[in-house]
């Protein structure tokens, strides 16, 4: 390696990896899936040296092993369960499981195969890994850590003196992140501010090694890739009602316990379908990823109480590409009406003088199925096959005029 280790420790992964990982071991050990890197930007390129350099940091990242004391940390979150603890004793990343190439127009194709518990682990450490080796050796890294200190310094005061009032924030900026430094220091600063802040507090991060370290809330519950795995790769089920499979089967491992279900996976729309009585009452609240959020949280707003809910009992958690002047005019929107809550990644994690990098790593099949997500932004999805998209399509279209 050119560059030190970038992933010292597999607690450095966003907590919703564990939280569904633990379903995962304990419901669908015997699925296999398929996940794909993708470059979103186009004006993007990896050198030979960079993916060579990516190949030899992800070697590194798949000979960690947990430790006793990484272990014990995991065992005392609430929802975290010793057999889980006991299996990821034994787990260890496989290098075997990763193709990489430089067949692509960016210049770098990463695709991970084999089992489920294995590939979901491992979207988050190689996206941080493409980010920090591609910032590093593309750019003067010291000129940009500068700026990111000095940008980050600008947000803090900006919370101390009250331009901006979040409410309860997160960082959740771990998969592209300038580098694990500038995370760590962003971390660390947001959370010490905390007693001057006007109305906002950092309560923790999704980067569970970060939570350890400095003590504050690992936080994360469910991806897209729970809602399509669970849903769309059991060929008997009829994917337009893969929101009730996943929450079901969430609900029997967690029962009330780390309960925000993520709408978007197959259209909130469609979501709303199943998120009835029962599920809108045991869950905590709902997570935002795409579409207007005004509307979106209008419209969560609107099915709680047509269920009899008060909405000011459930908890709205907005992600979707925040910055804090956006969080501020969404927190003060909702003010009063429901408990409003963010998480918020890139924006924290790395700002600089550059554009961040637009790269994803998704989940393309399931137990030999094609699955997608149709989210309800358009363009967030990720599949292969065309087909098997407008296949989706059309079930969840009958659904939502035929099943009422």
């Amino acid at each position: 390696m050119q560059l030190p280790q970038i992933i010292n420790s597999l607690l450095e992964n966003d907590m919703y990896k564990f939280s569904m990982g633990q379903c995962i071991y304990h419901q669908f050990s015997a699925y296999k899936t398929t996940w794909t890197f993708k470059c979103r930007n186009t004006d993007v390129v990896f050198t030979t040296e960079m993916v060579e350099e990516i190949k030899a940091q992800i070697r590194a990242y798949c000979s960690l092993r947990f430790t006793e004391e990484e272990l014990n940390y995991l065992e005392n979150v609430k929802w975290i369960k010793g057999s889980y603890v006991d299996f990821l004793r034994l787990w260890q990343p496989r290098y075997e499981d990763f193709e990489i190439g430089t067949d692509a127009t960016c210049g770098l194709t990463i695709e991970t195969k084999g089992s489920w518990l294995n590939t979901s682990m491992y979207e988050i450490p190689t996206l941080a890994i493409v980010n920090e080796v591609f910032f590093r050796m593309n750019y003067d890294y010291d000129r940009l850590y500068a700026s990111f200190r000095e940008r980050l310094e600008d947000k803090i005061q900006k919370l101390v003196d009250g331009t901006y009032c979040l409410g309860n924030f997160s960082e959740f900026g771990l998969r592209r992140r300038l580098s694990a430094e500038a995370q760590e220091l962003a971390v660390q600063e947001l959370v010490a501010h905390n007693k001057d802040y006007q109305d906002s507090a950092c309560i923790g991060t999704s980067n569970v090694y970060l939570a350890k370290k400095w003590n504050v809330t690992p936080v994360g519950t469910m991806a897209h890739e729970w809602i399509m795995c669970v849903g769309q790769g059991n060929h008997k089920h009829n994917p337009a009602y893969s929101n009730w499979y996943a929450l079901d089967w969430w609900v029997k491992e967690y029962g009330i316990l780390n309960g925000t279900a993520l709408t978007d996976a197959i259209t909130t729309d469609c979501f709303l379908r199943d998120f009835q009585l029962t599920y809108a009452t045991l869950f905590s609240g709902v997570r935002h990823d795409s579409g207007d959020p005004f509307e979106w949280g209008e419209k969560m707003i609107r099915h709680y109480e047509s269920l009899g809910i008060d909405p000011k009992t459930k908890t709205l958690l907005f992600s979707d590409s925040l910055d804090f002047e956006r969080a501020d005019k969404i927190a003060s929107y909702f003010a009063g009406r429901v408990k409003i809550a963010f998480g918020i990644g890139t924006y924290i994690s790395n700002d600089t003088d550059v554009p961040a990098l637009n790269i994803v790593m998704k989940t393309t099949k399931c137990n030999g199925m094609d699955v997608a997500k149709i989210s309800d932004t358009p363009g967030k999805g990720m599949c292969k096959n065309p087909e098997y998209v407008e296949y989706l399509q059309r079930c969840i279209s009958w659904r939502m005029e035929n099943d009422r």
